[in-house]
């Protein structure tokens, strides 16, 4: 990873984090208390080849950082490295034949709109669902569970998708 990957990604990595806790934590959608999350864009975003190890613990440090300021004990830290754990075995499904090209990047513009939404889309549910899983810690309220799930997955895949086209263009 050159260097100038490697400082793009931890710009990201501070104004991400610093989204999520100062604007999109003060946004409750429900009278649940459902959050869209901006910040599981770093993880999605983040180069084809990019060693997995290194996924999960950048995953992790994400996750932590936005658990200390919205003091929720792990729960985007477990979220995050869930779907960073699965996002190799997404990558592969969703692979063309003869693989990614050297120097793309999982974006719109590389990959193309059909291709991306099947990605994040996959991603961003996942973390939704192991977020609210935790949260409630089971199944006791499960329509209450799906339907902050729904939300969250929508207003997020949203905020997402403006962004490839308003931020993250190339």
């Amino acid at each position: 990873m050159s260097i100038n990957i490697f400082a793009r990604n931890i710009g990201r990595f501070l104004i991400l984090v610093l989204i999520q806790v100062f604007i999109f934590n003060n946004i409750h959608l429900t009278s649940y208390g459902v959050v869209p999350v901006v910040y599981i864009l770093y993880i999605i975003l983040l180069p084809f080849e990019t060693p997995n190890w290194i996924v999960l613990i950048l995953a992790f440090f994400i996750g932590l950082s936005i658990d200390i300021f919205s003091n929720t004990l792990g729960l985007n830290a477990a979220a995050s490295v869930l779907i960073a754990f699965i996002r190799p075995g997404i990558l592969n499904y969703l692979s063309p034949r003869t693989g990614y090209e050297t120097g793309t990047f999982p974006r719109v513009y590389y990959q193309g709109l059909k291709w991306f939404l099947k990605y994040s889309i996959s991603l961003v549910l996942i973390h939704q669902i192991g977020y609210y899983l935790l949260e409630s810690f089971g199944f006791d309220n499960f329509w209450v569970l799906l339907y902050k799930v729904f939300i969250a997955s929508l207003i997020s895949m949203m905020l997402i998708v403006i962004s490839q086209y308003t931020i993250f263009r190339k």
